[in-house]
């Protein structure tokens, strides 16, 4: 007998021969994620220990599926080792999040992201060699907090001391082609993209000449980013 309750109108292994990805844990960060790439066009096998969670995603996603992620015999039945991606959205208990890694590990799947809700998890879940191991609430508390401290609309890390930020331009730049203005000479940034209002983005040239009520896309290190977002 299986050790789910399944929701939906296809089998798991049709699924995962499509572009699919498993979530494992549909608390709101799991959710978010599946219901996000459903928008986008990936089918989703969606699975959690939670009968209510489970029904309220009931034709939401591709499949929903009520089972305990931390036995392999369950993973197998969903033929989970049949895909190449597959997150680990558990939050709430850490044990369950930490067996359920080490199972897909075992299982050889290709791409594993799972998430940590301290350091100390996120540590495990790197040395048992989990590809992709993600902070959403860590992740998004940082962003906020440079959001707050600049005048910025948007911020993105790309990488250790490195961000790409979108803000409106400092007046000192505005009216003159890029190339004059010396933004990366003086302020050691560059502005990659900007946006006109009814005209969409657009890549920047020396000859960009910004207006009033343009956005701009700029890269660099963080504090740079930062303090040139702050200009006016």
């Amino acid at each position: 007998m299986a050790n789910f309750a399944l929701f939906g109108s296809s089998q798991p292994t049709r699924i995962a021969e499509a572009d699919s990805v498993a979530v494992i844990g549909l608390g709101r960060f799991g959710s978010a994620l599946a219901l996000e790439l459903m928008a986008s066009g990936t089918e989703v096998l969606g699975i959690d220990a939670r009968e209510d969670t489970v029904q309220n995603h009931n034709g939401l996603l591709t499949h929903v599926v009520r089972a305990d992620s931390t036995k392999e015999e369950v993973l197998r039945q969903l033929a989970v080792p049949e895909f190449d991606r597959v997150v680990v959205a558990i939050g709430s208990d850490i044990q369950a999040s930490i067996l359920t890694a080490s199972l897909l590990l075992k299982l050889n799947i290709p791409n594993i992201w799972a998430k940590a809700v301290s350091d100390p998890h996120g540590e495990i879940l790197d040395r048992l060699g989990v590809h992709h191991v993600i902070y959403p609430e860590k992740d998004m508390g940082q962003r906020v907090a440079h959001l707050v401290r600049g005048a910025m609309q948007d911020y993105i890390e790309v990488g250790d001391d490195f961000a790409l930020v979108k803000t409106v331009p400092p007046r000192a730049v505005i009216g003159m082609p890029l190339g004059e203005s010396k933004i990366r000479a003086t302020h050691g940034v560059t502005v990659t993209a900007f946006e006109r209002p009814g005209a969409g983005w657009k890549y920047t040239t020396v000859d960009t000449v910004l207006e009033p009520g343009d956005i701009v896309l700029i890269a660099g290190q963080t504090k740079k980013v930062e303090a040139f977002s702050q200009l006016q």
